[in-house]
């Protein structure tokens, strides 16, 4: 993959390149074009999804509760600004955290109450099927999208399941600058926002064999370079996309096209990723996952 020399990504694992004969198309979805499809006093939320996961974002100012009843598996609720507080509680243990935080809650019977001014993103799996079937692009994945693997959780925390809370304001790793966590079900990678466009003399397009990548536009404005392989049956060919978002904005990006996204906006741009079940490529360079030792691989 074209990652500059320096950048350790190019150093991830790599598997030989077989290309399929049928792709899916990537989804993007605008919340700001969009009503909100839950609206109460001082809360908005969307709701968008991939295969395996679905994502919902709430502009708060006041006081939410997000409750989740017999949830079949971890989910992960993202407190993403400096003037939020929440209180987590859970059948087993409660939590109280304020500032960007990312709180994993287990499966079972769990509430988040979150006071202050700001945004809130809440991370689920496809097998909560009420969340699931409020994303506004549900429709698409009325048959399962192409070449995505099928999805397994990972091995239990150590220690069992228990609400978990990490500091979104550790600093990142170096290179690159990543700040990854991971549980059960989700891997998070909250990327600090930059300042102004993208250099467009440096790049990084890459592909994922058999995964999709959710890139979550919390900040400014983006440009998401995708283009598809091209196969020996013209029909199936996909034109390449350059599909300019501005926040708030989730894309999913479908195996194995290749991609990479360009801030575009003069001013403050930040960009998350979320891959559902955890990427183990990332997960196999040592250092690089926060909470690995809480969360083992397979």
């Amino acid at each position: 993959m074209p990652f500059e020399s320096n950048d350790l990504r190019s150093t991830l694992p790599t598997t030989k390149e077989v290309i399929p004969e049928r792709f899916s198309a990537a989804e993007h979805v605008q919340f700001g074009d969009l009503p909100p499809v839950e609206k109460g006093d001082g809360v908005s939320t969307w709701y968008a999804r991939g295969q395996n996961f679905v994502v919902g974002y709430s502009d708060l100012d006041g006081t939410a509760t997000f409750a989740r009843r017999d949830q079949p598996d971890e989910y992960v609720v993202l407190l993403a600004d400096d003037g939020l507080s929440a209180t987590a509680s859970s059948d087993r243990d409660e939590i109280a955290v304020s500032g960007r935080t990312m709180l994993v809650l287990p499966p079972g019977d769990s509430t988040v109450t979150i006071t202050g001014q700001g945004r809130v993103i809440r991370l689920l799996t496809t097998r909560s099927d009420d969340i699931a079937s409020l994303a506004a692009n549900a429709g698409s994945y009325d048959e399962r999208h192409e070449n995505i693997a099928a999805w397994q959780p990972w091995p239990d925390p150590v220690g069992g399941f228990k609400i978990r809370a990490y500091d979104l304001t550790v600093p990142p790793l170096s290179n690159p600058p990543f700040r990854l966590f991971r549980c059960t079900t989700l891997m998070v990678n909250f990327i600090d926002p930059k300042q102004g466009p993208r250099d467009p003399a440096k790049m990084s397009p890459h592909k994922h064999d058999d995964f999709e990548q959710c890139s979550i536009v919390l900040e400014g404005e983006y440009t998401h370079h995708i283009r598809w392989p091209w196969t020996t049956n013209k029909a199936n060919w996909r034109a390449d996309e350059h599909q300019t978002v501005k926040a708030p904005s989730v894309t999913v990006i479908p195996p194995p096209s290749l991609h990479t996204s360009e801030a575009i906006a003069p001013g403050r741009n930040h960009l998350i990723d979320v891959f559902s079940p955890p990427r183990s490529d990332f997960s196999a360079m040592e250092g690089w996952v926060f909470n690995a030792d809480e969360y083992p691989a397979p």
